[in-house]
């Protein structure tokens, strides 16, 4: 229960520092894919080490002796761990990535909690300067031809290839963007792309109050329409989708993945919903107009937005104007809000980063493009027919959402007292120097240390997704049981912080370099499972399963500008924590259930900032 838990709703981000972008040099995301080398199988005495360590802040002696001779049993020459490491490499020598694959299957695609909340990660963008439905069809239209303008530069090569430490990534997530969907099974979940540079689908799908529609967003010769052309035929959906009385369809894929699994089934039995259901799959990615939302203080404003595109805000507000198995989902309020929703078997932070700095540029420039007067078809409105079974479904789906959002707290705030140049100046990673801050504000809050995941890219291989960078470390401990105490000097404060800094660093290359130890070990159990061995003892060990009961899921949202991600927790006793540092402060998204009464998002935020301001002050002097 707890291993399942591990991965499921992973946070597909890296560090904005990690990766940067080559302009001068062009090249197809096929070529690119082939520039780089295929991921290796970690050494097997070198994970199970590590392993080890990364055990040794979070177990009792006692417990730690046992396990290591549980690893020592595991690794004998031999024995099941040899077997299965050879199983491993003869599988890498095979196939495009050895891991992808089986940790997509695992860890989304075989999941069965919501999407909503649990997995699909939200990145809520800066309020654009509009206040009404003109405003926001007029940006709408904008952000429809900035993304087909992205698109075009996929399909045709010209993305510029991405590097990271001077070696270039594997960019073949970018055309699978677009034109996909997941869809839900009884057992497990399947990812559907329709996508071709030629002969593809030509369509988005716009929905409002409930209704979806077809909007058909190229010409008969291939070329996009213009912004203005985009504009009229948005006004055209807003004048056919007034009423609000229609039933949420939208709400079903929300539902827990079995349940909507067998709804979908019954759905798609009569041909009208099929045809529907179809066309929103298909669909290039899907626009939601979002109706007005209750005004609110300023200070609550940017945790309110981000719950918005998260998940809807309920189902008496917009949450029926989702289709959470879509890959790509933006979202347009009408006071100026507006985001992104990714569904991540087959999106990931980096290319969603470079996507969004990709509209922010385009949303700059004017439009001098004039709309030639050629009278285009109406957007074509998609029907349901609704029988008393599926109105049973989505009258379900309501409250199973309604409950889960209660749950959820979410607390955002902007840290305005320094950004990523501080701790840069000190010769600090900014990403492990927050870092340490999450973990000693847990400390503070909990008193103790738990099992935490960032994110590294494994896009330097070929097929490449992610693994964990694991905390908390000794020499993070170390530094976090001295940081209050007052018998500590403070020049032995900061070196306790700087071993800290570096050991989480060295980790993050590690992790970054194929070395990682998590997806090993997932590889090594789906092994056994693939050979029909049993799964060893040590994936069975109760240290096992706290090592890997993350309550502290956190990642770095890889933007250049002020935007704000959030997630749901791991763990029902858990938080996800997630941070855009910029260059003179850090946007914070931090989230919590209401059902543990052990945490409380709002208390975590205000501990994490004043433990911010707290290692200012001991570093301060030195700047």
């Amino acid at each position: 229960m707890i291993l399942d838990k591990l991965a499921r709703a992973h946070l597909a981000l890296r560090s904005t520092a990690l990766v940067r972008q080559a302009h001068s040099s062009f090249s197809s995301s096929t070529s690119s894919t082939a520039s780089v080398p295929p991921q290796p199988v970690p050494p097997l005495a070198q994970t199970l080490q590590k392993y080890l360590n990364a055990l040794e802040p979070l177990l009792p002696p006692d417990e730690l002796r046992h396990t290591r001779k549980m690893v020592q049993r595991f690794i004998s020459p031999g024995g099941l761990g040899e077997k299965l490491q050879q199983g491993l490499e003869r599988r890498a020598r095979h196939s495009h990535n050895w891991i992808s694959d089986w940790w997509v299957q695992w860890a989304y695609l075989e999941s069965r909690q919501p999407l909503a909340v649990h997995s699909n990660p939200a990145i809520s963008l800066p309020r654009r300067d509009f206040t009404d439905w003109r405003g926001q069809l007029v940006f709408a239209a904008k952000l429809i031809a900035a993304v087909l303008d992205f698109r075009a530069r996929v399909d045709s090569g010209g993305l510029p290839v991405e590097y990271m430490r001077g070696r270039p990534l594997c960019m073949e997530l970018y055309p699978r963007l677009f034109s996909s969907c997941r869809i839900p099974g009884p057992k497990h979940d399947n990812v559907v792309h329709y996508g071709r540079p030629r002969r593809g689908p030509t369509h988005i799908t716009v929905v409002r109050n409930y209704q979806f529609f077809q909007l058909d967003v190229y010409n008969s010769d291939g070329t996009p329409l213009t912004q203005s052309q985009i504009h009229a035929q948005l006004c055209r959906i807003r004048s056919q989708s007034w009423k609000t009385d229609k039933e949420p369809m939208g709400i079903l894929t929300s539902e827990h993945r079995h349940t909507w699994g067998q709804a979908y089934n019954r759905l798609l039995q009569d041909r009208i919903n099929k045809d529907s259901v179809r066309l929103i799959e298909k669909g290039l990615f899907t626009l939601c107009l979002d109706s007005p939302v209750m005004r609110i203080s300023d200070e609550k404003y940017a945790s309110r937005m981000a719950a918005q595109i998260l998940h809807g805000g309920g189902t008496y507000s917009n949450s029926g104007n989702r289709w959470f198995d879509k890959t790509l989902q933006f979202v347009v309020g009408e006071d100026g809000s507006w985001g992104l929703l990714y569904e991540q078997a087959t999106a990931e932070g980096p290319p969603i980063a470079t996507l969004l700095d990709h509209i922010l540029q385009f949303c700059k420039k004017p439009d001098t493009v004039r709309a030639p007067l050629v009278p285009l078809p109406m957007p074509k409105k998609l029907y349901f027919y609704i029988d008393p079974a599926i109105k049973w479904d989505i009258e379900m789906a309501k409250q199973n959402l309604d409950i889960l959002i209660n749950d959820l707290d979410i607390t955002c705030f902007n840290f305005q007292r320094f950004g990523k140049e501080f701790p840069k100046k000190l010769s600090f990673s900014p990403n492990s120097f927050i870092q340490m801050a999450i973990q000693l504000a847990y400390y503070r809050e909990h008193s103790e240390v738990c099992a935490a995941c960032d994110i590294a890219s494994l896009r330097m291989f070929r097929g490449g997704r992610t693994d964990y960078i694991r905390s908390p470390t000794n020499q993070m401990l170390s530094f976090i049981q001295a940081f209050d105490n007052p018998a500590v000097s403070r020049e032995a404060k900061i070196e306790l912080l700087r071993e800290a800094v570096e050991a989480y660093s060295q980790l993050t290359d590690q992790a970054l370099h194929g070395q990682g130890i998590d997806r090993h070990l997932l590889g090594l159990k789906l092994q056994a499972i693939e050979e029909g061995l049993s799964i060893p003892r040590m994936f069975m060990d109760t240290a096992y399963g706290l090592a890997t009961h993350w309550k502290l899921r956190t990642g770095q949202v890889p933007t250049n500008t002020d935007s704000v991600m959030c997630f749901g927790p791991l763990v029902p006793d858990g938080y996800a924590v997630c941070y855009n540092p910029q260059p003179d402060h850090v946007h914070f998204s931090v989230t919590a259930f209401n059902c543990c009464e052990d945490t409380n998002a709002e208390k975590l935020a205000v501990t994490l900032e004043s433990t911010l301001q707290d290692l200012q002050d001991l570093l301060q002097p030195a700047v």
